[in-house]
């Protein structure tokens, strides 16, 4: 089986992320950010103009076939363009449109933006009281959204009876809610959301690794490059240890879709892209501590995507029943 990029897929994520590039490139990005500290913000506004743009483009119905007014490619395809949304840091609930496409009026085309229960128990340090605490659920751009996949309620009813969070990516507004009462809204979308936001973890990773490669290129120190010191290199080699393994792991199970390999793929790309951030860090020194760095970005959106969909525990009980079925152990 080969899960080598084909010639057209790879030309599907160039193209991707010159669009992104063109759509939300770092000054986008970092307005955003500036425009919710501006103001203190609990929550960011979605852009919904963009919401559009990647609608048109096919990003929310690219596995609808060609008949129903979709794109007609795979979970494979989706997957790199999901990899290029998580490089660019693009806000929003992407992977609950994504799966609502077709189901919800409104997510194929960009004009309606869709979100789910998709945070797991536990949290984390990334999402200040994440499930798993007393008080219910959360659910993330929940005044933005149109629907709520998988669920009849209407998302103003839960706004009414939720209260924002501060969330720790400033690009991703939290609501505690009332739980669903068995977690069965997503339950049908548990594997395909998890394996998307593998693929945005990877992004993230992937990126992390290219920033503090430069930076170690560029910054120097006793003079000298800074990558020229030995700490530094093995920072790096790990990064890209972390970041090859998780690519390995997503594109494999993009193919199979297996959901034993989409959960040993999200335990990868969750610890590739929380890891990697925390390296870049230490690469950019003091340096990348500060507000105007990107790299506290990729870490605060890591540690919020290792809680969604499928957390680190949730992903180890799914591959630990797997390998006992398939005699794995």
């Amino acid at each position: 089986m080969d899960f080598q990029p084909t010639q057209e897929q790879r030309d599907l994520r160039s193209g991707v992320r010159a669009l992104l590039a063109r759509w939300y490139g770092r000054e986008v990005l970092r307005a955003a950010v500036d425009a919710v500290d501006a103001v203190d913000a609990p929550a960011a506004v979605l852009d919904r103009g963009l919401w559009r743009e990647l609608g048109a483009a096919g990003f929310f119905a690219l596995r609808l076939p060609e008949a129903a007014g979709g794109v007609g490619l795979g979970l494979a395809e989706a997957v790199l363009v999901f990899e290029e949304a998580g490089r660019a840091l693009l806000p929003g609930p992407l992977v609950a449109t994504h799966l609502a496409a077709g189901a919800v009026p409104g997510a194929a085309e960009g004009t309606a933006v869709v979100t789910a229960f998709d945070l797991g128990g536990g949290g984390g340090p990334g999402a200040p009281g994440a499930p798993g605490v007393p008080g219910g659920a959360l659910v993330a751009h929940l005044g933005e959204a149109d629907a709520v996949l998988g669920s009849g309620v209407d998302p103003a009813a839960l706004l009414r009876t939720g209260e924002p969070v501060r969330s720790a990516d400033p690009l991703t507004p939290l609501h505690r809610v009332p739980a669903p009462a068995d977690g069965a809204e997503v339950a049908p979308y548990r594997d395909e959301g998890a394996l998307l936001t593998a693929a945005l973890q990877l992004g993230s990773a992937l990126r992390t690794l290219e920033l503090a490669v430069r930076h170690a290129k560029e910054r120097e120190q006793f003079g000298q490059p800074i990558g020229g010191f030995q700490a530094v290199k093995h920072l790096c080699a790990g990064m890209l240890v972390r970041a090859e393994l998780a690519r390995t792991a997503v594109y494999a199970a993009a193919v199979t879709a297996d959901p034993g390999e989409i959960a040993g793929a999200k335990l990868l790309a969750d610890e590739a892209a929380v890891g990697n951030a925390r390296d870049c860090l230490q690469v950019y020194g003091g340096m990348g501590f500060t507000w105007e760095a990107d790299v506290h970005l990729h870490l605060k959106r890591a540690w919020l995507g290792a809680a969604q969909w499928r957390t680190a525990g949730e992903a180890e009980e799914v591959l630990a029943a797997d390998l006992l079925a398939t005699g794995g152990v």
